[in-house]
């Protein structure tokens, strides 16, 4: 199953909240990715750009859709997602690309 990380921040109305009654946020991250059709990997909460990082693995529609639940709930903002690969998997998907890359002309360039 495809890996994905997330980041983002949470809403100044969520650190007033998690100040007023401190929780560990793990259990309900883990709840919205098998309800979507994944699984968490790892939570970490991190000190710089971001307040968090998650790492979970699922379908493109499931971790579509645990974000967009996310992000509706309004705790959450600035969520950035991308897709993790192996470096095996990375050099399989270059090597079906120099074959694609090879026939392909880009917008502009004479062939």
């Amino acid at each position: 199953m495809p890996v994905f990380i997330t980041r983002g921040r949470f809403t100044p109305e969520a650190l007033k909240g998690m100040l007023a009654k401190p929780e560990d946020r793990a259990q309900a991250i883990n709840q919205l990715f098998e309800q979507s059709g994944g699984r968490l990997l790892a939570y970490y909460m991190t000190f710089g750009e971001y307040d968090f990082l998650v790492i979970a693995e699922g379908p493109f529609e499931g971790v579509a859709t645990s974000a967009i639940a996310a992000a509706a709930g309004g705790g959450v903002k600035d969520l950035n997602t991308c897709l993790a690969m192996t470096s095996t998997e990375m050099r399989d998907a270059f090597a079906k690309a120099g074959g694609v890359a090879a026939k392909f002309r880009s917008a502009g360039m004479a062939r």
